[in-house]
């Protein structure tokens, strides 16, 4: 998924944040990886084009993205934190023999799910968001 430096520099400025090379770079590296990045992943690729940047300044700059909702966190079953550059309402199908996550999107999940707890009325309980992630392997494993 391909954007453009214009879209990333607006995206961060638009949430008040100060426009940095590091901020730039580490969520155009997620963006471009399109495949759900480790910090390791995308403290490698940017090392191709910024081989001084700190594994510290990455951590550091990608929970500034998550604190403000540029990307959000994916955990694994092997506990291994994930980054996605999706931040609209979407499910995962999360293969558990390669770790692949692949991006799902299911509206009448979603309304489904939202009247199912509408329904229910967990008491001193707000819905927030129905994130899924559906395991299982993928033919290509």
């Amino acid at each position: 998924m391909k954007t453009s430096i214009e879209h990333i520099r607006d995206k961060i400025s638009k949430k008040g944040l100060k426009v940095t090379p590091q901020r730039i770079c580490i969520l155009e590296a997620i963006y471009d990886l399109d495949n759900h990045p480790t910090a390791d992943n995308i403290t490698e690729y940017i090392r191709e084009t910024h081989p001084n940047i700190a594994t510290g300044t990455v951590y550091k700059v990608l929970e500034t993205l998550v604190e403000n909702n540029l990307i959000k966190k994916v955990k694994t079953d092997r506990d291994i934190m994930r980054y996605d550059g999706i931040i609209e309402a979407h499910h995962h199908l999360y293969c558990s023999e390669c770790d692949l996550i692949e991006d799902y999107m299911d509206h009448e999940l979603d309304e489904l799910l939202k009247d199912y707890f509408k329904k229910k009325k967990f008491p001193g309980f707000k819905l927030e968001d129905i994130v899924v992630q559906i395991r299982g392997t993928f033919d290509k494993c």
